[in-house]
């Protein structure tokens, strides 16, 4: 199995996030990609490449364009305002106020996100379009013949909505990897594994009976990002049916994630799906710092073989993941246990 990875990632470094009441280092670091990649080259998974540099024309298939052009734009905005620090938002518009784009970088930083955990820096675009293009490559390989790929992309994707940045995620890197999957002729499905609830991933294709979404997750009465998540949550018209939930209580270890797992493939199977992307969040791991789920190490292991149980191309796409220094490891694992199932 191939692995993409770029040094790019190393670009979007924020300072500190809003957290427990207080201004935090902020979990989502560079070090997070950096482990994993040694413990994948440790591991002997395959060949590391760089990704193709395509720029980030796909994202609008599922972006707002309004929204890309924030993102581009925004940090030579913040620095002429405030200067050299990383910019946060400090007002959202909540549901009593209107909901219009202002013209300040900081109206528009409120407008553009819904949470305070996703700070932009000099450097957060280039590495934002860097993922992309490390989860498009991972697409070619996939078009190409390539029966899986780890597309290792940082910043993560999977909060990102169409319009919106929040959980440590800017462009939804695994929904436009999808999106062009479609529009090759694939019959894709999504599969999150990520300990938080995939919302921008849902949002985007909850109207659509063409891509089918499945996520295993902190049940949203506990656990961010709280207001999307729900079991009764199916899709929408046409897409009804094409949404599947399994949200799971504080504690959770693999007796009751397993049979989540298994209910997600199942209904990935029935779904007729050819090809699945998995969004590959490690927070679920016993030690992880923000998560409350109890998987240990070897049970990545057993994911990784369920997974290939599908018998689908499969591209993997990193997300999250904050026990840092076992993070490289579990990641490895599911990929160790793909490969050998």
């Amino acid at each position: 199995m191939k692995t993409i990875y770029t040094a790019d990632h190393n670009l979007h470094h924020a300072a500190y996030e809003l957290i427990g009441g207080q201004m935090t280092p902020a979990f989502e670091c560079p070090r997070r990609a950096e482990i994993v990649l040694e413990q994948v080259t440790a591991a002997g998974l395959g060949p590391v490449i760089e990704p193709t540099r395509m720029g980030i024309a796909a994202a609008a298939k599922v972006h707002d364009p309004r929204f890309i052009a924030f993102l581009e734009q925004a940090w030579p905005a913040w620095l002429a305002e405030h200067g050299d620090s990383d910019a946060l938002p400090m007002t959202w518009p909540a549901r009593s106020l209107r909901q219009i784009e202002p013209d300040s970088i900081d109206g528009k930083l409120g407008f553009y996100s819904f949470d305070a955990g996703c700070a932009l820096t000099r450097g957060s675009f280039t590495a934002i379009t860097s993922a992309v293009e490390v989860a498009l490559t991972g697409v070619d390989l996939i078009a190409a013949g390539e029966r899986a790929a780890f597309s290792l992309c940082r910043p993560p994707g999977h909060h990102a909505t169409a319009d919106q940045m929040g959980g440590y995620c800017y462009l939804n890197n695994a929904a436009i990897a999808a999106q062009v999957l479609v529009e090759a002729g694939a019959r894709v499905a999504i599969l999150d594994v990520d300990y938080h609830h995939g919302n921008g991933t849902q949002a985007i294709f909850y109207g659509r009976p063409d891509v089918l979404f499945t996520s295993i997750h902190g049940h949203p009465r506990q656990e961010y990002p709280y207001f999307l998540g729900y079991a009764d949550e199916h899709g929408a018209g046409q897409g009804e049916g094409a949404n599947l939930n399994l949200p799971l209580v504080w504690g959770s270890a693999w007796d009751a994630y397993g049979p989540a797992l298994d209910a997600a493939c199942e209904k990935i199977t029935a779904f007729g799906a050819d090809t699945v992307v998995v969004s590959l969040g490690l927070d679920t791991f016993e030690e992880d710092p923000i998560s409350k789920f109890k998987l240990k190490s070897p049970d990545y292991l057993r994911m990784g073989e369920r997974i290939a149980g599908l018998g689908l191309k499969t591209l993997f796409i990193f997300e999250g993941g904050y026990a840092v220094e076992a993070l490289g490891v579990n990641t490895a694992n599911v990929l160790t246990g793909f490969e050998g199932a």
